[in-house]
Parts: structure tokens; C-alpha cells; sequence
């Protein structure tokens, strides 16, 4: 059974999964509106993605005879200004969840949780894939510079994005 300080914990680990999963589609009709619709489907599947980390986690809460509280979403950033920019904002967020999964990972610990310890090690996995991938596309956007072609062909790579965790 989980301890109210773990569930309150989860609970709020799975709106912020949500909440990424409502921003990375807000990404993807930025996206979508300026014709990169490689980057648009790469956001839409990271969308999925983060709403698939949330149900997870919303399993596990129910696993262990806890209680889901779905907390409300604020509307997400929509003012993106380049591919640039939003991808770094992308890695700024990752960032921000991989340190949201830490303080729970650390609360387990200290609550002496260990099933939520072996739950959230697939998190902390994740994250470091996460931070991974955003970094890397950032430093292509880097060298494409103002080259449209090249933000093409980046984009075409983007676009074929297979199915992921």
C-alpha cells in the first residue's frame, strides 16, 4: 500500500506527465502550422509517449491500492519562434522532468518505498534518453544555421520516427 506522501507524489508526477504530453502537442501544431511535418509527427508520438509515461504511472498507483486525483493542466506555451527555439525549450522541459523524477525517486528512498524505487528506475532510464535525444537534436539545429534545405532534411529525418516507450 502506498503511504499519502507517496500517493500525493504520484498523483502529481502523473499531471506533470500529462501536462508534457499537452505540450509537446501544442509543439506539434506550431509545427504543423509552419509546414515541418517531420517535427510535427515527432512531437505528436512524443506526445503519446509522455500520456503513455502518465498511464503507467496511473497503473502503478492503482496496483498498489492507491488513489488516482487527476490535477487540472495549464494551458501550455504555444509561442515558439523557430524549431531552435522550441527544441531547446523541449530539453529545458525534459530537463524539469527528469528533476521532478528525481525529488520522487528520493522520496521513495526516504519513505523506504521499495516497489515505487524499482518503478521509477525505468523513469530515471528514460530521462537520461530523453535529455539525450533533445540535446542532439538541438545540436543539429545548430549546424543547419539558416539553411532552409538542411532544416528540410532535419525535418524529413524527424519524420521518421518509429514507435517508442
Amino acid at each position: 500500500m502506498l503511504s499519502k506522501t507517496i500517493q500525493k507524489a504520484l498523483n502529481n508526477q502523473i499531471r506533470n506527465e500529462f501536462a508534457s504530453s499537452y505540450l509537446y502537442l501544442s509543439m506539434a501544431a506550431f509545427c504543423e502550422e509552419s509546414n515541418l511535418s517531420g517535427m510535427a509527427k515527432w512531437m505528436k508520438m512524443q506526445s503519446d509517449e509522455e500520456k503513455n509515461h502518465g498511464m503507467k504511472l496511473f497503473g502503478y498507483v492503482h496496483e498498489r491500492n492507491g488513489s488516482v486525483e487527476l490535477g487540472a493542466l495549464e494551458q501550455p506555451a504555444d509561442d515558439f519562434k523557430s524549431p531552435l527555439e522550441m527544441f531547446n525549450r523541449v530539453y529545458s522541459h525534459e530537463l524539469k522532468v527528469s528533476e521532478s523524477i528525481t525529488k520522487l525517486y528520493e522520496l521513495a528512498l526516504k519513505e523506504k518505498d521499495y516497489p515505487t524505487q524499482v518503478m521509477l528506475q525505468w523513469f530515471v532510464t528514460e530521462q537520461v534518453e530523453e535529455e539525450k535525444t533533445a540535446l542532439g537534436i538541438i545540436e543539429q539545429l545548430k549546424i543547419t544555421g539558416d539553411s532552409p534545405v538542411s532544416l528540410l532534411m532535419l525535418d524529413r529525418q524527424l519524420g521518421t520516427r518509429a514507435g517508442g516507450a
